[in-house]
């Protein structure tokens, strides 16, 4: 019996092998098994958290926050990695409050609002509020896209994706690199 594996064979098994390690390397949690139900709450809260600050670093204000002020309004399901603060991975620091929806001083507390559930009453007098000011918004909720959130999150098991709002957008007074604006368009809503 001859165990002895010739270089051409060795070659071609590292080639089909080769995929798979960049995969592992790049993606590890890829080979994760399925999170136990408080492990899949635990992954929602990390991935909301990613694509949050990922969003918030391709804003840009009138007038650059030195420590980004990102405010957490209403009761939300994923906020609980992002309310711990963070830092962007540019170095700036993001500070993380939770606010009152009918608090009159939201924007000057706050360079972007998350937005978890709220009445019609208090969301409506919440864009009101930020009408005309250059205050970025997020909605936990998809739903919050067609009456004023420049981003509506879309949670699911697998990912989170979003959708813009580029009436708000365009009325904000916030500029969004167009990068952002396509991806967008081309991830499909999360199940």
């Amino acid at each position: 019996m001859n165990l002895a594996v010739s270089p051409t064979e060795r070659s071609l098994s590292w080639r089909r092998m080769l995929p798979m390690a960049i995969l592992w390397v790049l993606a590890p949690h890829a080979f994760a098994q399925a999170p136990d139900p408080v492990g899949l709450a635990d992954h929602r809260a990390q991935a909301v958290t990613q694509v949050v600050l990922g969003i918030l670093s391709y804003a840009r204000w009138p007038v650059e926050p030195a420590q980004l002020r990102l405010c957490i309004v209403g009761p939300t399901q994923y906020t609980d990695d992002l309310i711990k603060g963070t830092t962007q991975a540019t170095g700036r620091p993001v500070v993380v409050q939770r606010l009152l929806a009918d608090r009159s001083d939201i924007v000057e507390a706050c360079d972007a609002v998350y937005i978890g559930k709220l009445t019609v009453d208090e969301r409506s007098r919440l864009f009101n509020s930020l009408a005309g000011h250059p205050v970025l918004s997020i909605s936990e909720g998809g739903d919050q896209c067609t009456v004023g959130s420049l981003f509506c999150l879309r949670v699911g098991d697998e990912q989170v994706s979003f959708e813009v709002n580029l009436d708000s957008v365009a009325r904000s007074g916030v500029r969004i690199h167009p990068s952002v604006l396509q991806l967008s368009r081309r991830r499909a809503p999360a199940s």
